[in-house]
């Protein structure tokens, strides 16, 4: 055969001496031993062989996209989109990474999107996990929810957050401190009332004794700045803010500056998902740390029982630590 012309996987499955079907388990990983999947892997890669995405999806039905949905402005949810992309990479998946913008108006067209382009699955961080727009996906692909579960989709897949324990570790460790009047900044909007976390940490505030003051705010460290302004330049402003992103408490962070006042002399802030630049920021900033390696493979290992059995597994969840840094302090 000239040099040029374009290898099939029968050139591969000639070479290798199996069947097509054989091949092609092999050149994807899922049958035969690991000395054949090796030696077949190789083989292609010494013969210049491609897989055709078209011919894959007409022979097998699937695109091998797999969407991707989350609020990217939020720190700690870019770097699960890339995280959760690299593990897809992994188990021969490509990734369509879409931008919800902690707006359920945006993760309703991203979903739209994602049915026209008919991939296999979603790997999603809901903006609303109760929106029936959940429902616009075909009941054949793959759906797996992180942090809440999808109410409106039953048979989904979910990978939790024990978001009620890292809420109380938070309000219990700044009531220690002597605080007793907090600002609650979330990136929940008047159209998503029920997010989880924000309801636990209305109720758990109470028994404690603490003044929760509920701030809603835009998803990224400018917003966050804005709202948490108009709150700490406020003749009753709250010893404290618990903010639920990292991305929210670094906005806090620069609002106290431009005001004059110090983190955590004046202000003790808290994040919720020690993103890389948590331990950074001068002072470091008190979070609630989550496993974020188990998290995507836990994931990743939903998707794909989904599509391999088409029932959804056993939800997983993950309960995070408090990482006390230097952000917060005594109000004594």
């Amino acid at each position: 055969m000239p040099r040029d012309a374009r290898r099939t996987l029968q050139d591969v499955a000639d070479a290798a001496g199996l069947s097509l079907a054989a091949t092609s388990y092999a050149l994807r990983g899922t049958r035969g031993s690991a000395a054949t999947i090796e030696r077949v892997q190789a083989l292609a890669d010494e013969l210049g062989y491609r897989v055709d995405p078209i011919a894959r999806a007409l022979a097998s039905g699937r695109t091998g996209t797999i969407g991707i949905s989350g609020s990217l402005r939020d720190l700690w949810q870019q770097d699960l989109s890339v995280q959760l992309t690299r593990a897809l990479r992994t188990v021969d998946r490509d990734a369509s990474i879409a931008d919800a913008d902690a707006d359920p108006a945006s993760e309703r067209r991203v979903l739209e999107r994602f049915a026209a382009q008919r991939v296999d699955g979603v790997l999603a961080s809901p903006v609303d996990p109760s929106g029936e727009h959940w429902r616009l996906l075909d009941a054949s692909t793959a759906v797996v929810s992180i942090g809440d579960a999808l109410t409106a989709r039953p048979g989904s897949g979910a990978v939790l957050f024990d978001n009620r324990f890292g809420v109380a570790a938070v309000l219990e460790h700044l009531h220690d401190l002597g605080h007793r009047r907090v600002a609650l900044l979330t990136p929940s909007l008047p159209t998503t009332p029920g997010r989880p976390s924000e309801l636990l940490a209305v109720d758990l505030a109470a028994p404690l004794g603490v003044d929760l003051v509920v701030v809603p705010a835009p998803a990224n460290p400018e917003g966050a700045t804005a709202a948490a302004a108009g709150v700490l330049d406020a003749a009753d402003r709250p010893t404290a803010v618990f903010c639920l992103s990292d991305s929210l408490a670094f906005g806090v962070y620069r609002a106290a500056a431009d005001l004059g006042l110090r983190v955590p002399d004046d202000v003790s802030v808290v994040g919720f998902d020690d993103h890389q630049l948590a331990a950074l920021v001068a002072p470091a900033l008190t979070t609630v740390s989550w496993d974020e390696d188990a998290i995507v493979a836990a994931a990743v290992e939903q998707l794909l029982a989904l599509q391999e059995h088409g029932e959804a597994p056993d939800p997983v969840t993950f309960r995070p630590h408090l990482v006390v840094r230097g952000s917060t302090r005594s109000t004594r």
